[in-house]
């Protein structure tokens, strides 16, 4: 393995990791590339995919992404932020550009190399948005909150607007610099201080009467800082929509039409601290590594919390990987992998012989002597020389009291689990399930993601249904089915290419990709039942984080959990790629290295062999469905509590 060249761009990903990391003062930031684009989700950072042909340009573009995200992680206070946001959607539109411009100030005037990365950012953006070539006349139309986090800049940092853009912030200055320049002349004192930032800001929004619902709802929320208020999480609500509702492939103009409504500091960027939820302090250190998005009013449910539901299954999917294909790219897909195979299967395959020895031993090792029929005893052979009249002795091999097994690998198909993880747990899954077939032990290998980013056609019917509150999970899942128990290896070993395609990783559910595993495994007809997930994070989908509570996904898989190793026959193993999972399981394991992956697998199921398998204590009732949340049913109000 040490002879594989690593891929030009791993050098630029760790050294951009390590500098997000210091930048941001985090030292348990995660950053993981991922096709999704730039995402900042808790302490996880999400960055674009670099190419392998890498520009300087292109380069400086992603290393100010994450500055972007490490200045907010460092510099921003997310409930003092809502506390002082407007209700209008223009004054929350400017509101967030101008904090987005003190962040990046913060950083540029501090590091040179970070102010070259924010402003190739910022072109990169302006570009894509085409406002680089914007050449209108028409202030109606001119994107106030753009111009305003442009001459903000200008102001804290003394750098103009990017040559294509200074036609664009000319159109508005006069009048911006005649009702708000004194206020604006102000920020820069005030930049160190977000609350006396605000301050200002709320007065440069009275200046250009974009803050006029603001006063109120300020008002309000001093009143009853000790309360819960009901504007902040609206507007948050709001906030988690507008950016979660643009879907792949969504037109130029729509593109716009959000980011003049999102944060101004990069379109797409999505924000999971949501700036909105005073209880945000309140959340156990372990939330870190999930979303942390605005958080409707739960108090009318009895225990504080919302039982887990589901808005709607209707878009839900479980399908064979063969189906999300034609055979020609699932042929190509498999080559891919095959050569990879190459490079990894050495060590690998020395443990998978030793965990076939393990089970063969296990099958077969006890013998039973002095027999009258069988196979001849030529270790005793001595009596018939020594006595001819003695009869011939046999023996017969015994098959120990070995239980049926089954074995299912559930794979996390998540966006971040997208390059080395994901391709090497394809490769282990391979091998296990040629392995263990060999033993007599079936597997079957299932994987989990979802059909869309960002909440799918769930999260379209649930802005037709009026958007009511608490809606539960609100993204279309995606279940495969890559190897079924009973389909033989060679059937099923091009499947296992389908996770090398591009796109087909999004988010992850864990909770009920965890249900839907345990569901298949234990209407098995085998007596002995293993279930192991390899996965590299905590659940998350930002449209269903968005619109109920920060920890919603996984205080439900944390459940789920709780009834498998309480109370179910199946084991329960789970492999942590990166990201320690033994918060939530009781048996499992946390690699640092994907490399590690394949020995930890035999390992576990070699150890695992050797016990005593689990008692069953009670299936009935086990995993119940969650509650459906049908649009009709929504519409009419009657959402479960």
């Amino acid at each position: 393995m040490a002879s594989k060249p690593e891929s030009p761009t791993e050098p630029f990903k760790r050294a951009l990791a390590h500098a997000a990391r210091s930048l941001a003062e985090t030292p348990d930031l995660e950053v993981v590339f991922s096709g999704d684009g730039p995402q900042l989700l808790g302490k996880r950072a999400v960055l674009p995919h670099p190419p392998r042909d890498l520009s300087g340009k292109e380069a400086a573009r992603i290393r100010g992404l994450a500055d972007q995200m490490a200045l907010r992680l460092a510099h921003h206070d997310a409930v003092a932020h809502a506390k002082a946001r407007p209700a209008s959607p223009d004054g929350q539109a400017a509101f967030e550009s101008i904090e987005q411009a003190r962040l990046e100030a913060i950083g540029a005037n501090a590091l040179g190399g970070v102010r070259a990365n924010l402003t190739a950012a910022l072109e990169a953006r302006l570009e894509k948005q085409g406002l680089t070539r914007a050449v209108a006349t028409d202030r109606q139309s001119a994107p106030m909150a753009e111009i305003l986090g442009l001459m903000v800049r200008e102001r804290l940092t003394g750098d103009a607007p990017p040559d294509g853009a200074k036609a664009l912030v000319d159109i508005l200055r006069n009048d911006i610099e005649m009702k708000a320049g004194k206020d604006l002349d102000r920020l820069a004192a005030a930049i160190d201080d977000q609350a006396a930032f605000a301050r200002v800001t709320r007065e440069i929004l009275r200046d250009l009467d974009l803050g006029e619902e603001m006063a109120d709802a300020t008002e309000s929320a001093d009143e009853d800082q000790g309360e819960d208020d009901a504007p902040t999480e609206n507007s948050d609500e709001d906030q988690g929509e507008g950016e979660g509702e643009q879907p792949e492939g969504s037109s130029p103009q729509e593109s716009e039409a959000s980011d003049r409504e999102s944060e101004a500091g990069d379109e797409e960027m999505v924000q999971s601290d949501q700036d909105g939820e005073p209880e945000e302090s309140d959340e156990p250190p372990e939330m870190g590594d999930g979303a942390k998005p605005a958080r409707p009013d739960t108090s009318a449910s009895q225990g504080g919390e919302p039982l887990y539901k589901i808005f709607t299954t209707a878009h839900d999917e479980v399908i064979d990987a063969e189906d999300l294909c034609d055979a020609e790219e699932l042929t190509r897909l498999r080559a891919y992998l095959d050569q990879q195979l190459t490079a990894l299967s050495s060590v690998v395959s020395r443990l998978a012989n030793k965990l076939q020895r393990r089970l063969l031993a296990q099958q077969n090792r006890a013998w039973t002597f002095d027999l009258e029929e069988g196979m001849l005893d030529v270790a005793r052979l001595t009596r018939v020389i020594i006595d001819p009249t003695a009869p011939l002795s046999f023996k017969q091999e015994e098959d120990q009291e070995f239980r049926d097994t089954v074995v299912t690998l559930l794979i996390d198909n998540s966006g971040s689990m997208r390059g080395r993880p994901i391709m090497v747990a394809a490769i282990c899954a391979d091998i296990l399930a040629r392995t263990l077939e060999r033993c007599g032990v079936k597997t079957e290998v299932l994987g989990f993601t979802t059909r869309a980013w960002k909440g799918g056609t769930s999260r379209d019917e649930w802005i037709k249904a009026g958007k009511p509150a608490a809606p539960g999970r609100l993204n279309d899942l995606r279940h495969i089915i890559y190897k079924a128990a009973d389909a033989p290896w060679r059937r099923a070993r091009k499947n296992l290419g389908l996770m090398m395609r591009e796109g087909l990783l999004k988010e992850n559910i864990d909770g009920e990709a965890l249900m839907w595993a345990h569901q298949r495994i234990i209407a098995r007809p085998e007596q002995r039942r293993i279930l192991m997930v390899i996965s590299d994070g905590a659940p998350v989908d930002d449209s269903t984080l968005s619109v109920n509570s920060g920890h919603y996904l996984e205080r439900h898989l944390r459940q789920v959990i709780g009834e498998i190793e309480g109370k179910s026959p199946v084991e329960l193993i789970a492999i942590g790629i990166g990201h320690d999972v033994t918060r939530y399981y009781r048996r499992a394991v946390t690699i640092v290295d994907v490399e590690q992956l394949g020995g930890v697998l035999v390992e576990q199921l070699a150890a695992l062999f050797e016990e005593e398998p689990r008692a069953v204590t009670r299936t009935r009732g086990l995993l119940a469905p969650p509650p459906v949340v049908t649009p009709q049913a929504a519409k009419a109000g009657k959402v479960p509590a």
